[in-house]
């Protein structure tokens, strides 16, 4: 009995407060901080790191792990992308050739048509991803926590992953680089022959998601990839990566067009990972055969 009471109160509370979005020019602004851990053992390239060295590498990737994101949206359509705003150097360097050729360009969603468009350029090609919507299955429970002046549930699903590892290339001898192989992780597989039989075993990897999100403005939206939920996302944890958001503006006095992307090559989620993977490879290659041109000559 208790507790229905408190979810009746708390089901008051979000109608008195809840953002109406029923104008046809309703738009916001939610601004969000994403953070995203990395295993620091990937650079130690075969030996033990101190902490100092750790913090050092840590310091010099603070601008491609952590960033600043705006997500516009309104009731049907969102464009989520980084704050325009230059990295200051670290240790008079900037952000690494590599790192920056793996930041995510301009992300489109559309709701209603279920459209996920994604503005990518790299190593100076413009590609254009384009997925079909899939919802995630969302549990929704009666948790909640306050994010800045919005009252938030929780949500939580598993999804697959498609990330690619895009650590920097590890140094070793060839054995150690032919053993070291690269993974998509929406499409790996592995090869068991049982006699002449080959059979092709994909390797999925599935990660956690769990999601922060308010009633109070009504819109399915969210940062990035997610949506879904009867309010917008204000947090969200998945893997290794966490989205908070800082500050929302409801109907700012200068409306921003959300522009569809329509620029560069059409391709898939999976064929553009499928392209990343085979330039890492060649950037594996390509250093595999410096070391093994600068040693040919040593005794």
């Amino acid at each position: 009995m208790k507790i229905s009471i408190i979810k009746f109160c708390m089901l008051c509370f979000i109608l008195l407060f809840t953002i109406s979005v029923d104008a046809q020019d309703f738009q916001g602004k939610a601004y969000y901080f994403s953070k995203t851990t990395m295993d620091m053992s990937r650079f130690g390239r075969g030996r033990q790191m101190s902490e100092q060295q750790k913090k050092q590498i840590e310091a010099r990737m603070k601008s491609w792990l952590e960033k600043t994101y705006v997500l516009t949206f309104n009731k049907e359509e969102s464009i989520f992308k980084e704050d325009e705003k230059l990295a200051a150097p670290v240790n008079g360097r900037g952000p690494s050739v590599w790192g920056s050729s793996f930041s995510a360009g301009p992300q489109y969603k559309n709701i209603k048509e279920k459209v996920f468009l994604q503005d990518q350029e790299f190593f100076g090609k413009q590609f254009l991803i384009k997925e079909e919507m899939l919802p995630l299955e969302w549990k929704m429970g009666t948790e909640t926590k306050q994010i800045g002046q919005y009252l938030c549930f929780k949500a939580t699903a598993r999804k697959v992953s498609t990330d690619v590892d895009f650590s920097p290339p590890r140094r070793g001898n060839n054995n150690e680089k032919k053993a070291d192989s690269l993974k998509v992780n929406n499409d790996s597989t592995k090869t068991k022959i049982k006699g002449e039989k080959v059979e092709e075993v994909k390797e999925v990897k599935m990660i956690d998601v769990v999601a922060w999100y308010t009633p109070q403005i009504p819109v399915s939206q969210g940062p990035s990839e997610y949506w879904g939920l009867p309010g917008l996302i204000l947090e969200v944890s998945a893997g290794n990566n966490t989205m908070l958001c800082s500050k929302i503006v409801l109907n700012p006095e200068e409306k921003e067009e959300i522009e569809v992307p329509k620029k560069g090559e059409e391709v898939t989620k999976k064929q553009y990972n499928d392209i990343i993977t085979k330039k890492m490879q060649e950037f594996r290659d390509n250093r595999g055969r410096r070391r093994g041109g600068s040693g040919g000559g040593r005794r």
